[in-house]
């Protein structure tokens, strides 16, 4: 830690400027070593990102209490706390972060730091790291942080007043003890690495002791590479993500006095593994591993109000690691992509955001299309759904450019979503290649552009292949819908209530279509009060020009077997070669309500 200096002696205490500065160093040496801590995650499963959810972490708290001076420490360490508890990310990030938010719960009304001080405080961040989580492993962060603040403990007996003296000493005893992970958890002996979140921590700690060093020099460089001989470590990921729990799921938690324990006991009662949470009682960051992201936020929506949900796929997050040469395919949840295509050609998918009777949802991973719609017709009010932000697309592509050459995300068409334009912003500054394609598509239409991707990756194309073959499919690529009940659309505003009755009592059932501008428009209807899908098979059949063979997608909002019906139809009027039937989610199923039917068409591929 850093002793400031009044007329040439030494002050044993540390002032909120020194610490300001010290922990930008700790930040941006923790953000340079990223890359290092990604290869050498393995545990507590081997997918790669505990490098990047750490600088996530870390880089929220730079860009925020760091980005601003701060008038003691108390108001420093606070806000620490809070930017750590509101960005942390990962198993990792939430346990740094509720470190930093103990020492900030001790800290809270100092003006500065003396010896007595900086123990206690890091003494309370050791103790509250260790609590946040349900079953603490040893071998982890947790046991470099407990090293460090018996160590500095130890130091301040031992070798007086001076905060500098005795953090370089329990720095020290930090390493020693990141040296010993391997013998603690089997899995990084296995491998040859030590624990990757003790190794971030020594990292956070060795860019401050660098700049109690070589004081404001420090902060005008990006940051320290890793020790020698240590760069080059690429484990073998020899352990499977547990595909009961394959998603890594995170929200916060925000209201006035969250019993943390109690919120603890009834996430453990649900079977989540890997549970952190981490926070104070009126912000509260939950991490966890589950097979249905929702089950976690259904919990914690009984505690408090839900802010920065994110549910990432682990499996596919493996396959990035295990794909260095292979172009990376991502679409967004309004491609409505049947989940066999995702899983078998590793295509990731960024969620939509859903809001239902004040709350809001993750399409497909906190929300699936089944359980949307029986909410909806419980609902008393209108579903609205929104564009993904920027930050959820760049999680994504910072992953997958973290181990494969280039990307190509395959997003909903311009004229009718943000979409595009969030995942543009996405993408700027990755450090690798990524190509945002307008698929001038929506739901099974994207979704068929999407599939042909994800083949062409998975057969070793380059990203000038696959983007030049989406073109030469984007105008070829055709869909339909036809709504059966208007009722849904007329709440929304979307048919005229004048049209209503009219409708109802001729029959007339309307057909849109995706038109070349990309926009879903009007397009005829279909007199048909009985065998609906038959004749919605006979309107498409009709207007499809003749080829070879058709890929076709059949999508339906909360209407199986009209669905099937419908792609019988379809196999008996033109050449099908191969065919996926999809429910789709809320993009569709929230403005044209229950019932409505798609049908998207592409030319076979040539074998």
């Amino acid at each position: 830690m850093i002793d400031t200096t009044l007329n040439g002696q030494s002050a044993a205490v540390v002032t909120a400027a020194a610490l300001r500065r010290a922990l930008i160093a700790g930040a941006h040496r923790v953000i340079a070593a990223r890359d290092e801590l990604n290869r050498i995650n393995v545990f507590p499963v081997p997918d790669g990102d505990t490098g990047s959810n750490l600088a996530s972490t870390l880089g929220c708290v730079l860009s925020g209490a760091l980005s601003r001076r701060s008038r003691h420490i108390g108001e420093l360490l606070t806000r620490v706390g809070n930017d750590a508890i509101d960005g942390a990310r990962g198993n990792s990030g939430a346990i740094m972060a509720q470190f930093l938010a103990g020492l900030a719960e001790q800290a809270r009304s100092l003006p500065t730091l003396d010896l007595p001080a900086l123990v206690a405080a890091v003494r309370r961040g050791a103790d509250s790291a260790r609590a946040a989580l349900a079953q603490p492993v040893e071998g982890t962060i947790l046991s470099v942080i407990a090293a460090f603040s018996d160590a500095l403990e130890e130091s301040a007996k031992r070798l007086g007043n001076s905060p500098r003296t005795a953090f370089s000493s329990a720095l020290q005893r930090a390493r020693a003890a990141l040296a010993e992970t391997p013998k603690q958890l089997p899995l990084l002996q296995k491998a040859g690495v030590v624990d990757a979140g003790a190794r971030g921590f020594v990292d956070w700690l060795e860019g401050i002791s660098d700049y109690a060093q070589d004081g404001p020099r420090v902060l005008r460089l990006r940051g320290t590479a890793a020790p020698a001989g240590e760069t080059e470590v690429i484990p073998h990921l020899h352990q499977d993500v547990d595909p009961q729990r394959r998603y890594c799921t995170e929200c916060l938690l925000v209201g006035e006095g969250i019993d943390r324990d109690a919120l603890r006991a009834a996430l453990l009662a649900t079977g989540i593994d890997s549970l952190v949470v981490a926070g104070s009682n009126s912000r509260v960051r939950v991490h966890g591993h589950a097979g249905s992201p929702q089950v976690l936020f259904d919990v914690c929506a009984g505690f408090g109000q839900l802010q920065a949900m994110k549910a990432d796929d682990m499996i596919l997050q493996q396959r990035s690691v295990e794909s260095p040469a292979r172009i990376a395919v991502i679409t967004d949840s309004a491609a409505d992509l049947p989940p066999a295509i995702a899983e078998r050609f590793g295509i990731h998918v960024v969620p939509v955001r859903v809001s239902l009777d004040g709350r809001d949802y993750l399409d497909r991973l906190g929300l699936t299309a089944a359980e949307f719609y029986r909410r909806m017709a419980a609902s008393a009010g209108l579903p609205q759904t929104s564009q993904p932000p920027p930050g959820d697309f760049r999680r994504v592509f910072e992953h997958v450019l973290g181990y494969q050459p280039g990307g190509v995300y395959v997003g909903l068409s311009r004229p009718l979503s943000g979409t595009l334009q969030s995942a543009e912003t996405a993408a700027r500054g990755q450090r690798r290649p990524l190509h945002c394609f307008d698929s001038g598509n929506a739901s099974v239409g994207q979704a068929l552009l999407a599939w042909r991707a994800g083949e062409l990756a998975e057969a070793g194309a380059d990203m000038q292949a696959i983007e030049a073959e989406l073109a030469r499919l984007k105008p070829l690529t055709l869909t339909w819908a036809m709504a059966r009940d208007i009722r849904h659309a007329v709440r929304g505003g979307r048919i005229p209530r004048w049209a209503a009755p009219v409708m109802r009592f001729s029959g007339l059932m309307p057909v849109a279509a995706v038109n070349p501008d990309g926009l879903l428009k009007v397009a005829g209807g279909l007199f048909a009060r009985r065998r609906a899908a038959e004749a919605f098979a006979r309107h498409v059949a009709r207007r499809v020009p003749a080829t070879a063979g058709w890929r076709l997608i059949v999508g339906h909002a909360d209407a199986l077997a009209d669905a099937e019906r419908l792609l019988d139809a379809l196999r008996t009027r033109l050449p099908v070669c191969e065919a996926q039937v999809v429910e789709v989610g809320p993009g569709i199923g929230a403005h044209a309500g229950p019932g409505t039917l798609l049908v998207g068409l592409q030319p076979a591929p040539v074998s």
